[in-house]
């Protein structure tokens, strides 16, 4: 038993909450300006990637569509880094907002439940609106 414990690298607690090593990291970001979110054109996207111009292009309605291109966890960082977690909390009442909220957690749940994930591209899409204006 005495082996089992010398092998095991011990971490003072104290150490773990300066450093942040085993929690999720929230960095702040910075808010998105409203030129970030703003979709690229086809002609945009192929300049970046000519190996790009094989594939299907997009169609003008889903180069419209400002969650066309956009990864659920971009969605939710900007949610996060414009609102905070307690406004999401309260505007989308599901636990993984309010009880230790993480992105991993949250992400997880939205991933598998459709209706959490349409309110939360809903209040995406209100930022969105908000921001323009």
């Amino acid at each position: 038993m005495n082996q089992m414990k010398d092998r095991v690298k011990r971490i003072p607690i104290e150490s773990l909450k300066e450093n942040n090593e085993h929690s999720d990291p929230q960095k702040p970001l910075d808010a998105p300006t409203g030129a970030e979110l703003k979709p690229k054109t086809n002609e945009d996207l192929n300049a970046e990637n000519p190996t790009r111009q094989g594939r299907r292009q997009a169609t003008e309605e889903e180069l419209n569509n400002p969650l066309h291109g956009v990864k659920l966890a971009e969605i939710l960082e900007r949610l996060v880094a414009h609102y905070g977690w307690e406004y999401m909390a309260e505007r989308v009442k599901i636990r993984c907002f309010s009880n230790n909220p993480s992105m991993k957690s949250s992400l997880g749940f939205l991933r598998k439940t459709k209706w959490a994930r349409v309110h939360v591209e809903d209040v995406y899409l209100d930022m969105l609106e908000e921001i323009e204006n």
